[in-house]
């Protein structure tokens, strides 16, 4: 048995043990705890679920600039951090489709892939490595690109589109009740995928979950501020219209962030 595999097994036996904790608080007692309560479907042998949605055959595709190609994010660290801000107030200027190219890997970028297409390690970090969201784009003025919803496969560094079409961004504005979102280049929107994390924690994913969420967002904005760029994230948005903005079905995958990006004049 290989080390990784010797963890793994140790890991679940330990989630395990604590589901039946936290159910004992429910005031069950041991031996009357139901198994798919405390059994996770990785415990049962059950193969993980995908680690992207699947691209359709028929889907038209964009292949990103090549990030080791890239001349971008080459700020120290330090000033990033130093002129880190949540920036509400954007200049006309588009991006580019290198620079879009470069939020997005900065976001979801893999490293590498484990065996059996079962994790990945990406530029975010996630907890067990089942990183559960969705990058979807929301874009309204990248050179080279028509406006519409793409959504960005880390596995491929590609943009699919999801659906062509103006006035997308001005309806996120709306819906967020946020004006400066109108003025936006590109909105990022994540859903989240549950069963990606719930394949391995059960009921207690949605802490990772959350924590997951705020280390993308974080890498978007250090990664916006290092290329003259900004965003500030919402939390306030009508959950029912962003789903079916981006033709989800609200259960199995749902909006849970959003980031509109633009470029900023030189602070």
């Amino acid at each position: 048995m290989s080390k990784d595999q010797a963890y793994y097994d140790e890991m679940i036996a330990r989630l395990t043990q604590a589901a039946r904790h936290q159910m004992k608080e429910f005031d069950y007692p041991d031996e009357e705890i139901p198994d798919e309560f405390v059994a996770s479907d990785q415990s049962k042998g059950m193969p993980a679920p995908p680690l992207e949605k699947e691209i359709p055959e028929d889907c038209a595709t964009i292949v990103l600039p090549s990030i080791d190609e890239t001349v971008l994010g080459t700020m120290p660290l330090i000033d990033v951090f130093k002129r880190r801000r949540s920036r509400r107030v954007f200049n006309d200027d588009p991006l580019t489709l290198e620079e879009l190219a470069f939020l997005c890997w900065a976001v979801a970028g893999v490293h590498r892939i484990g065996p059996k297409n079962g994790w990945t390690q990406r530029t975010s970090p996630s907890g067990g490595a089942r990183h559960p969201f969705e990058t979807y784009l929301v874009v309204e003025r990248v050179e080279g690109m028509t406006p519409g919803i793409y959504r960005y496969s880390g596995l491929r560094h590609e943009l699919v589109l999801v659906k062509p079409g103006d006035g997308f961004v001005a309806q996120l504005a709306e819906t967020a009740v946020q004006a400066f979102v109108k003025d936006s280049a590109v909105v990022f929107v994540w859903t989240v995928v549950p069963y990606r994390h719930e394949w391995r924690y059960l009921f207690t994913g949605a802490k990772p979950v959350a924590m997951d969420m705020g280390h993308y967002c974080e890498n978007l904005y250090l990664a916006a501020e290092s290329i003259g760029a900004g965003t500030c994230a919402l939390a306030s948005y009508r959950q029912e219209i962003v789903d079916r903005l981006l033709g989800v079905d609200g259960t199995d995958e749902f909006t849970m962030y959003v980031a509109p990006v633009g470029k900023i004049d030189a602070p």
